[in-house]
């Protein structure tokens, strides 16, 4: 069982920014999609954001243009760029993998989920 390992979270204020990193043994980068997830209290789990073994991306219209995901395939790490964040992006973030990007914004995870990283958004 792959485990993945979420950090970089913490307490930021609007407008701010945190950059989020996930690690992960094997060679699973190079086979699936890497995926960012978040859960707000009292609301499902929802894909925030996706990137594939050749780089291709997937995002959430919620953080178009404001977070950016990339990968270090020889690090074991994906990492989740976060910027002009909002209040409404407070959430524990989580990563996993997918066969492939998604269509919609439904986790279909292939790994159990690790502890996650809480990131808050208060002034």
């Amino acid at each position: 069982q792959v485990q993945l390992v979420e950090s970089g979270g913490g307490l930021v204020q609007p407008g701010g920014s945190l950059r989020l990193a996930c690690a992960a043994a094997g060679n699973i980068f190079s086979l699936y999609a890497m995926g960012w997830y978040r859960q707000a209290p009292g609301k499902e789990r929802e894909l925030v954001a996706q990137i594939t073994s050749i780089g291709q991306t997937n995002y959430a219209d919620s953080v178009k243009g404001r977070f950016t995901i990339s990968r270090d395939s020889a690090k074991g790490t994906v990492y989740l760029q976060m910027n002009t964040i909002k209040p409404e992006d407070t959430a524990v973030y989580y990563c996993n993998a997918e066969r492939a990007l998604s269509r919609d914004r439904h986790p279909r995870p292939l790994y159990r989920w690790g502890q996650g990283t809480q990131v808050i958004v208060s002034s």
